[in-house]
């Protein structure tokens, strides 16, 4: 399984509508397809999703680090050393979601030479998960207009509710007319991307009792160190690390901090390899884990339910699993389906996946 060629692809494929949230919007998914080449004929794949204004990678910078840092020194290793490749992505500050394609390809590789799917070679756990859905910035009457439809077609029950507006009541009139419309049918949570300010956060929690939240992740900025930990003290859910919480030595310091006392566990951000090094501090120290979304297409979706679906602490919950739907398309060749609110694991070795070339032609950037 010596690693030959390793592929960095940009594609873009446009949003059905601008996502909108407190650090961002995006318009289209202008990504990266990474594909890892063996001796034996084998291509592991994988998709690395920028975020520029989270993480400050883009996606010419994913595939010029791949291209010129990191393939070079991995080419030429087996892709069962994945200790040594490691700590060659590792000497590179910085990159998470290149890091991670990579190594959630190689992954790919493993389970495909060893005729085993990759979610089995995690852990295996269950086949499938609960699906969360997102909700972006909009009006309350949209907002809600939306979560009825996706509660209608794909049976999701779970939603994340984008905060994090000024007046705070933007948001808690959302909040307000979801609990309204759905009554205790539907769990909500609530992020806020590091939207508001510390004494905001508070505000808006207090305005939110009673709409029975479950989470809320990132409400302000983790750089509010001591404004942070006051809010988390009084925060009435647990309280999410994301985009503070990057790293395991991020996760340390936010929880040993209380800076927070969950974690949202993005596989698009660590990989399969660090998010199990995450997973297991976070069962060590008895803090709740969500799986995360980053916006992710299907390719990434598909890693995301292998590694949550793998373990018993990140399938508790509903994972962040959806948001491929608001794609105006797709690269695999047989797309996911959400049924009955959940996405199954993909049978098959490896991820099980395979990508629909011609699309990959039509969406991609380098040609």
């Amino acid at each position: 399984m010596k690693i030959t060629r390793i592929e960095a692809i940009p594609f873009a494929i446009p949003y059905v509508k601008t996502l909108k949230f407190a650090s961002g919007e995006v318009h289209t998914a202008d990504h990266v397809l990474i594909r890892v080449h063996t001796e034996d004929g084998l291509v592991g794949t994988a998709e690395a999703p920028p975020r520029p204004y989270t993480y400050g990678e883009t996606q010419q910078s994913i595939v010029t680090v791949v291209d010129t840092i990191f393939a070079p020194q991995v080419i030429g290793h087996a892709a069962l050393e994945r200790e040594q490749i490691q700590a060659i992505l590792h000497r590179t500050v910085g990159n998470p979601t290149a890091k991670a394609a990579l190594d959630m390809a190689i992954w790919d590789v493993i389970g495909q030479a060893l005729d085993v799917s990759v979610s089995q070679l995690l852990g295996g756990w269950t086949d499938r998960m609960r699906v969360s859905h997102m909700l972006g910035f909009d009006t309350p009457a949209q907002m809600v207009s939306e979560a009825q439809a996706i509660h209608e077609r794909y049976g999701i029950a779970t939603f994340k509710v984008k905060v994090g507006r000024r007046p705070v009541t933007l948001d808690v009139d959302v909040v307000a007319a979801l609990r309204e419309h759905f009554g205790e049918t539907v769990e909500l949570y609530i992020d806020g991307n590091r939207g508001w300010t510390p004494s905001e956060s508070a505000d808006a929690l207090r305005r939110m009792a009673d709409l029975g939240l479950t989470l809320a992740e990132e409400l302000c900025p983790a750089d509010d160190i001591l404004g942070r930990r006051w809010l988390v003290r009084q925060c009435p859910v647990p309280f999410v690390a994301d985009e503070s919480a990057t790293n395991p030595g991020e996760v340390t310091r936010e929880l040993l901090g209380g800076n927070a006392n969950a974690l949202s566990i993005k596989t698009a951000r660590t990989g399969f390899t660090v998010s199990q090094r995450i997973l297991g501090q976070a069962e060590g120290l008895g803090v709740e884990v969500v799986m995360g979304n980053q916006i992710d297409g299907q390719v990434g979706t598909l890693c995301s339910v292998a590694f949550g679906a793998a373990h018993q602490s990140t399938s508790r919950r509903a994972g962040e699993l959806s948001n491929f739907l608001d794609m105006t398309d797709d690269l695999l060749a047989e797309p996911l389906q959400i049924t009955d609110g959940t996405l199954s694991v993909r049978a098959g070795p490896g991820l099980g996946l395979q990508i629909d070339e011609d699309k990959l032609t039509h969406y991609r950037q380098d040609t």
